[in-house]
């Protein structure tokens, strides 16, 4: 079984060191690559010093462009399952092990959830997350706790779906979408801790439009799109 972590990076100079220590320290039965997404900060040039596994972006491309060439190098590499894992130190190594067994009882992907069995807050930061939690709801009868979280596992299947289709993006519109397709999704709870340092790819106002697209791409968009295996 070989598992690869995929980690994107976009000005991570603050956080990217302590993230690949530990998982090469604790978690050395994993591969992993970071996807340097056009920094403009030290976080290439820390990597390369330090002889980490990265993959260098002449350009900003986003987190869809740089999580693709991840899988594109999983699926050339022939792993059984990657994840997609932050570089700002949110997403917890030690939730890994429960995932791939969860994702090894017939899943497709693993969803790494905050409120698999802690209740979601009620606050205004996760209204979002209840909305796009209820539109999967009506479109696909099938409850995700935490629709928005970036911790997610798929398998040999999902690794070359992703890698060959360039509209796959890894955001909660496509899991609705490969859910009604029939990809099998379950949830682990897992914890996660707050961003340190570095840059968020989502602001304020990023994350209103960001919420706003993932609803009407849920409920409307994904009813036009077709599978392609």
């Amino acid at each position: 079984m070989k598992v690869l972590i995929i980690i994107p990076a976009y000005n991570e100079e603050e956080s990217i060191e302590k993230v690949i220590n530990n998982l090469k320290q604790n978690y050395s039965q994993y591969d992993y690559v970071i996807i340097n997404d056009g920094s403009h900060d030290h976080t290439s040039e820390i990597c390369h010093k330090n002889k980490y596994k990265i993959i260098d972006l002449p350009v900003n491309l986003g987190l869809t462009g740089a999580f693709q060439t991840g899988l594109k190098y999983a699926y050339k590499k022939g792993y059984d399952y990657a994840i997609q894992f932050d570089a700002d130190g949110q997403h917890l190594p030690e939730y890994i092990p429960a995932m791939v067994d969860k994702i090894e009882e017939g899943y497709d992907m693993v969803i790494g959830s905050r409120f698999v069995e802690k209740p979601k807050p009620r606050s205004l930061r996760m209204l979002g997350s209840r909305v796009i939690s209820t539109a999967i709801k009506i479109t696909t009868g099938v409850h995700i706790a935490d629709p928005t979280s970036g911790m997610r596992l798929f398998n040999k299947t999902l690794i070359r779906e992703f890698a060959e289709n360039i509209n796959y993006e890894p955001e909660p519109d496509t899991v609705s979408f490969l859910i009604k397709q029939g990809v099998k999704v379950a949830e682990v709870q897992v914890e996660m801790k707050e961003r340190e340092a570095g840059e968020s790819y989502l602001n304020l106002s990023r994350s209103i439009v960001y919420m706003t697209k993932m609803f009407v791409s849920i409920i409307i968009l994904q009813n036009f799109r077709n599978r392609k295996k």
